[in-house]
């Protein structure tokens, strides 16, 4: 066993109730709703299970064993761990009074088998034209934003995307937790620190991302949009950083560029607004969104090209998406990815690259 896998089995003594469901394989998400209510998540689908743990002391403690074990603190004063196991594994937790309920803990799992876009081709979450667009889209150093809802796949489809990436470039990743995954030879990884107890050595992700520029990278790729960093981030993609990447939640591609300009103003500068979304329309090149459908299956439903603002308001060209047909006779979604009808505006560029793209992917479906 490697020392990741001996990490885990150690981890998982203090979490020997759910220890069945970190192992299975078939167990995307573990939800701790207090001693008395665990959910698991298959398949893309919740599911309640009789497991309970003994009390809400012998959880916490569970809990605080886990801090403790990837070197952070689980206290009073510092109630809401965010961390990872050893295999990469997300783990998010709140304790009391916090948490009503008892202390709460979502286990993301860490996917052994790394996605691709050939195994996205095979799920139906993209079609092969789909998936010839974005590699273009990453190729021509197009910067691009996934975002989605919650669980929607967004790190997932980032990790796919970064595969089109060159082997020759440097890039930088910075996330808060790393899950990241990335294949090319020159990849510095990062990752942000919560304050000790006395509140003081946090690095957030915009210290990152000042120390990054600073450190030659040929691309940027952040875990996650939360705050004032999209400020420095838009600045960035302005100077000279093509072909970066991150996400955000947003509920639709336009909701997007809403969440990044929100985001920016989180930052603590005073921005005119029209300048603000003026950077925003020249930083970000292209929007590709990703849902969680009812049936539970996670698809890409849109690919769009942020175009140029018309009346101070933000413009997109959706160049591929899924349209919905309904449910088969098995309950699971139907439908097909279907074009736009217009060429996108970096349609030459794709060609001076190299990397010509076919017409007949954009034809109106």
């Amino acid at each position: 066993m490697n020392q990741s896998g001996e990490a885990n089995s150690y981890l998982y003594l203090f979490l020997e109730p759910i220890r069945e469901f970190l192992e299975d394989d078939e167990v995307s998400e573990v939800l701790v709703n207090g001693p008395d209510q665990v959910y698991v998540e298959r398949h893309g689908r919740l599911q309640e299970t009789p497991v309970k743990f003994v009390s809400e002391p012998a959880l916490r403690a569970a809990a605080g064993n886990v801090a403790k074990s990837v070197g952070r603190m689980l206290t009073d004063e510092q109630p809401r761990l965010d961390a990872r196991l050893p295999d990469g594994s997300r783990v998010h937790a709140v304790i009391p009074p916090l948490a009503r309920c008892g202390t709460v803990i979502a286990i993301r799992k860490f996917k052994k088998e790394k996605l691709s876009m050939a195994s996205l081709i095979e799920f139906g979450s993209l079609s092969a034209d789909c998936a010839e667009l974005l590699s273009t889209i990453v190729k021509v150093h197009k910067n691009v934003m996934v975002s989605g809802a919650t669980s929607s796949g967004k790190t997932s489809v980032l990790n796919v995307l970064s595969e089109a990436i060159p082997g020759d470039e440097r890039i930088l990743v910075l996330e808060d937790a790393s899950e990241l995954q990335l294949q090319q030879p020159h990849t510095v990884y990062f990752e942000t620190r919560r304050p000790d107890k006395n509140g003081k050595g946090e690095v957030s992700i915009r210290d990152l991302l000042h120390s990054s520029l600073r450190l030659r990278p040929d691309r940027l790729v952040i875990g996650e949009i939360r705050g004032g960093e999209a400020l420095d981030l838009l600045q960035a993609l302005n100077t000279g950083h093509a072909g970066s990447m991150s996400t955000i939640h947003a509920n639709n591609p336009l909701d997007c560029l809403y969440r990044i300009e929100t985001c920016a103003l989180l930052s603590g500068f005073d921005i005119p607004l029209t300048a603000l979304r003026s950077q925003v329309a020249s930083a970000i090149d292209a929007v590709v969104h990703t849902a969680r459908l009812p049936d539970g299956s996670r698809k890409i439903t849109h690919i769009s090209e942020v175009l140029e603002l018309e009346n101070g308001n933000y413009r997109l060209r959706h160049l591929r998406r899924f349209v919905n047909r309904g449910r088969d006779g098995d309950g699971k979604m139907t439908g097909e990815f279907v074009g736009g009808g217009e060429l996108p505006g970096f349609f030459e560029d794709a060609r001076t690259f190299g990397f010509p793209l076919r017409e007949e992917i954009f034809r109106q479906g």
